[in-house]
């Protein structure tokens, strides 16, 4: 799946907690500002209604109530809210203001002043009032006046805009410019990515000389450069491997496909010269020979590399299934029977019944067929060659042990690398141990080289499989 913009989505992730926090600090800023505008003006409203009720007065058996300016002076502003007032005696009487003026219908005074706030619509028109009670006391007794003051809620809500819209307009812009500098922050800061980027886009792919410098970089990417370095590292030596490789390929191929062009050229000039061929007979049987031995080691050398080119293949470690080594190492016993015949060599195997291990059957039958075939050639005539196989602590061994001259201490290592050889009069190519450690890598098994303990001289090389029961 692509990816957008790492700096975009970055930005994002800033805006979006900062955009709750901003929306929270808003609502809570308009809850402020509604309290006090609702007290400002339910405070407006009571004051009304005291002077209202102040100015209440007996005139002979009635009570009396007149407006006076102050009573409404109060609500003087630019929105000209409209006020509406209601001023009605015990028996329902209107004394002042207007007859149908809604009363709440349950009523809860409060306080000292015997108040009730409450919303209520007149003259459609949604209003904020106030109702409270006074009593008016003669000879007779107490009368309970009742005083109710209602206005429109223009000029509240203008002192709600007023009280919380400066604080939201400086979140928005601290939001704002939060959002810009991050944007610019992360522009900033990621510019040694974006050049790390443009540095490898310039390199030569065939040049693997690449060293980038995990200072130039955060330290949260220093890893990312370590894990380049390595990788570059990696493919460096696997190029300079596969040179060698190629190099000492060339090398190998080269002598026997030489061999047999000089040997084909004399051929030829045998075949125009025909006179001569009964005094040249017993050059061209040994020139044939020499042609099979040649074309023998030149399919040797071939058929090796393209079995380490198999074991060294990706796939080798995957495709793995549960296989008999004691049964492979039974067939290449009896395989190379008749090479250790001709040598004279007592060969041997000691295996129990079944020993399984998780391998490639064809890959499995080169490694133990390489170190076989190595210890017969290697092995003098009349000597002893016996393979191995057992369980030893949860993993399965397969042994090939010999009385041959063996391999010296400080070369053993080296005996693994491709064409390396220890004598150089014995027949072989050079890969058969090379091939034996790849093919053991892939099946996660362990190669060992060591002195034999039984023989006077010799080597014992053990390859160590993890047990699959």
């Amino acid at each position: 799946m692509k990816r957008g913009s790492l700096r975009l989505r970055l930005a994002l992730w800033l805006l979006l907690p900062l955009s709750v926090f901003v929306a929270i600090c808003g609502y809570l800023n308009w809850r402020n500002a509604a309290e006090v505008a609702d007290y400002v003006q339910d405070h407006d409203l009571l004051s009304s209604a005291k002077v209202l009720s102040d100015r209440l007065i007996w005139e002979g058996n009635d009570v009396q109530a007149s407006v006076p300016p102050s009573a409404l002076s109060l609500f003087v502003s630019p929105e000209r809210d409209r006020v509406f007032l209601s001023v009605t005696g015990g028996n329902g009487e209107v004394l002042a203001g207007s007859a149908d003026f809604p009363l709440p219908a349950v009523r809860k005074p409060e306080g000292v002043d015997r108040a009730q706030w409450y919303d209520t619509h007149f003259a459609g028109m949604p209003l904020r009032a106030v109702v409270t009670t006074r009593a008016m006391y003669e000879a007779g007794g107490a009368r309970d006046i009742t005083i109710a003051v209602g206005k429109t809620e223009r000029s509240r809500d203008r002192m709600l805009r007023t009280l919380w819209w400066p604080s939201m307009e400086y979140l928005l812009i601290a939001l704002v410019l939060a959002i810009a500098l991050a944007v610019a922050a992360l522009t900033l800061e990621l510019r040694p990515i974006v050049r790390l980027s443009q540095q490898l886009a310039q390199r030569d792919p065939l040049h693997l000389d690449l060293v980038v410098d995990p200072a130039a970089l955060h330290s949260e990417l220093r890893p990312v450069a370590d894990t380049i370095n390595r990788f570059v590292g990696q493919l460096k030596a696997h190029s300079e491997a596969q040179r060698r490789f190629i190099a000492d390929a060339a090398h190998q191929l080269r002598t026997p496909l030489a061999m047999q062009a000089t040997q084909i050229e004399f051929a030829r000039y045998t075949r125009q010269h025909r006179g001569e061929w009964d005094t040249r007979r017993a050059d061209m049987d040994a020139m044939w020979l020499a042609m099979q031995t040649s074309n023998r080691r030149l399919i040797d050398v071939t058929n090796k590399l393209l079995l380490l080119a198999q074991a060294e293949h990706g796939d080798a470690h995957t495709q793995l299934e549960r296989v008999d080594l004691a049964a492979v190492a039974l067939r290449c016993v009896e395989q190379l029977a008749a090479l250790a015949d001709r040598r004279r060599i007592d060969l041997g195997l000691e295996a129990p019944d079944a020993a399984f291990v998780m391998a490639q059957p064809a890959l499995l039958d080169a490694l133990a067929g390489n170190l076989l075939d190595n210890a017969l050639r290697y092995t003098q005539e009349g000597g002893r060659v016996t393979v191995g196989v057992r369980q030893v602590q949860g993993a399965v061994e397969l042994t090939v042990e010999d009385n041959g001259p063996g391999i010296a201490p400080e070369v053993r290592e080296r005996v693994f690398e491709r064409f390396y050889r220890v004598a150089q009069d014995a027949e072989g190519t050079g890969l058969g141990l090379a091939i034996v450690r790849e093919i053991a890598r892939a099946f996660a098994a362990d190669v060992d080289l060591a002195a034999n303990p039984r023989e006077a001289s010799g080597l014992l090389v053990t390859v160590r499989f993890p047990s699959t029961a």
